[in-house]
C-alpha cells in the first residue's frame, strides 16, 4: 500500500477550513482552491472590488553581505543596474523587479522577484517549495562573503489583490498618506528582518513588509510578515475589506486571473526547457541591437547559442477549455500538430464584441457597449516550434475536441496593476 503523501499546510489552514474552502495539494501544500463564493465570484470580485488570497506557500530568502549585488547579477537574469522604469537605472532601495533564476544549460529554475532592502541587502520571493533549491543554487555560485537565509514557512504572505485594496489598507495604516501617497508599481515598504531599520506597522501593531505587487493583473499589494502574526492579519484584513465586498480566495481565481493578466506560472509556462521567444523575453538584459547581453549572466550564452522555442497568449471565442493531457496539442489550420498547450483556463471577466475583446473594467468611453455582458473566454499559453504573428487562428486539441483560439498579445484589457495610486485611493 502507497503511503499519502503528507501535506504541509499554512498559519491559515484552519481558518481556510472553518470557512468551507475546497481544497487541493499545491506545490507541496494543501491549499485553498475556492471558497463557497466560488471561482467566478471571487474572479470577478478582484476586477471590480478587492480579493484576498493566502500565498504563504511561497518561499522567501535573504541575500546579505559584501558580494550579494555581484552574485545576483550573475545568477539572475534582470540587469540590476539597468532595471528601473523607462529610463532604465539601477535597483535602489524600496524597488523590486521580476527576473529568472537559471540553470547553466538556460533551462529556468524559477521565476523570482527581488527587492532591494537596503545596502547589499536583498530579498528574494521565489515559488512553492523552491526555497531550498534557489538557495542551493546561489550558494554554489557565491565566492563567499554572502549570508543566504531561506525564511521556508517561517513567514506568512497575504495578496490583497483589486481596485478597492489602498482604500481597505488606508483604515489600517497609522499613517495612510506617508505610507501609500508614493507607492509606485513594484516599490515596497518595511522591513521584518533582522538588521532591517525601516519597520512598517499598522496600527495595531503589527509589523509588514507592504509591496505594491501581485500575480493576477490588477492594482494590489502583497504583505509579508511573522507567521504568528499572520492569522490575525487575515482576519483582520477580512473586516476591514466587508464594506467594500471583499472576498476570501482560492487558487482556482488567481490562476485565472494571471492568465488573462499574461503572467507566467514557474514550471507549467516557463521550466525545464532552454527559455524561449516568450512573452517574458524582457526579463533578459538585452543590448541595444538586441543581439546580445548588457552583461553576462548564469545560461546567457545557452539562450544566444541553441534553439529556442516560442510560447504565446491566447484567447478563444467562449468560455470552453480544453484538458492538458499527454495527447492534448496545438495544431495550425491545417491540422498539423506544431506544439503543445501549457495553460488553459477561462477568465470569466471578458467577453468578444465581433473580434474585440472587451473587460467588465472596460469604461463604455473605450467603446465598450452599455448592454455588455462578460460571458467569460478561454485563454492561457501554448509553446510552438515555429513563429506565429498576433490574430493567427490555432486549435487546441484533445481527442476528438477541438478550440479555435487567437494567437494574441494582450488578454484581459484595461487591467490595473500599473495604474496611478491617486487615482486607485479616488475611486
Amino acid at each position: 500500500m502507497t503511503e499519502a503523501k503528507q501535506l504541509k499546510t499554512t498559519a491559515l489552514h484552519s481558518s481556510h477550513l472553518t470557512h468551507d474552502a475546497n481544497m487541493a495539494e499545491f506545490g507541496g501544500y494543501d491549499m485553498p482552491l475556492w471558497y463557497p463564493s466560488g471561482t467566478k465570484a471571487e474572479h470577478l470580485a478582484v476586477i471590480s472590488r478587492a480579493g484576498l488570497f493566502d500565498t504563504s506557500h511561497m518561499a522567501v530568502l535573504t541575500l546579505e553581505g559584501r558580494g550579494a549585488f555581484e552574485l545576483l547579477q550573475h545568477s539572475y537574469t534582470r540587469d540590476l543596474l539597468h532595471c528601473q522604469g523607462k529610463s532604465n537605472t539601477p535597483l535602489s532601495e524600496g524597488s523590486s523587479v521580476y527576473g529568472l533564476f537559471l540553470r547553466s544549460d538556460g533551462t529556468v529554475l524559477d521565476d523570482a522577484i527581488i527587492g532591494q532592502l537596503g545596502a547589499e541587502r536583498y530579498m528574494i520571493v521565489v515559488n512553492s517549495s523552491m526555497g531550498a533549491a534557489v538557495s542551493a543554487h546561489l550558494r554554489e555560485l557565491s565566492e563567499g562573503g554572502v549570508t543566504i537565509t531561506d525564511y521556508t514557512d517561517e513567514l506568512g504572505k497575504i495578496d490583497l489583490q483589486g481596485p478597492a485594496s489602498a482604500r481597505i489598507l488606508h483604515s489600517l495604516l497609522s499613517d495612510p498618506e506617508q505610507v501609500l501617497a508614493d507607492m509606485g508599481y513594484f516599490t515596497f515598504k518595511g522591513d521584518i528582518f533582522p538588521g532591517g531599520s525601516t519597520a512598517l506597522r499598522l496600527k495595531d501593531g503589527t509589523s509588514v513588509v507592504l509591496s505594491r505587487t501581485g500575480y493576477t493583473g490588477e492594482f494590489g499589494f502583497e504583505l509579508f510578515a511573522e507567521k504568528a502574526d499572520i492569522l490575525h492579519l487575515w482576519d483582520t484584513l477580512l473586516g476591514a475589506g466587508e464594506p467594500y465586498g471583499l472576498l476570501p480566495c482560492g487558487l482556482a481565481a488567481r490562476d485565472s486571473l494571471r492568465a488573462g493578466a499574461m503572467l507566467p506560472l514557474s514550471h507549467q509556462d516557463i521550466g525545464d526547457w532552454l527559455f524561449g521567444h516568450t512573452p517574458w523575453s524582457f526579463v533578459l538584459p538585452w543590448d541595444q541591437k538586441g543581439d546580445g547581453w548588457t552583461k553576462t549572466f548564469i545560461g546567457g550564452e545557452q539562450l544566444l547559442q541553441g534553439k529556442r522555442d516560442y510560447t504565446y497568449g491566447f484567447a478563444g471565442y467562449d468560455p470552453r477549455k480544453i484538458t492538458i493531457s499527454s495527447s492534448s496539442e496545438v495544431q495550425d489550420g491545417h491540422g498539423t500538430p506544431i506544439g503543445i498547450i501549457l495553460t488553459c483556463t477561462t477568465d470569466m471577466a471578458i467577453g468578444r464584441v465581433g473580434e474585440h475583446i472587451f473587460s467588465i473594467a472596460t469604461a463604455i468611453s473605450k467603446g465598450r457597449p452599455d448592454s455588455f455582458q462578460a460571458r467569460g473566454l478561454s485563454c492561457g499559453f501554448v509553446r510552438v516550434g515555429r513563429p506565429c504573428e498576433p490574430g493567427e487562428k490555432v486549435l487546441l486539441v484533445e481527442g476528438k475536441r477541438k478550440l479555435t483560439v487567437e494567437i494574441r498579445k494582450n488578454i484581459r484589457p484595461d487591467r490595473t496593476a500599473r495604474a496611478p495610486m491617486a487615482r486607485m485611493r479616488n475611486r
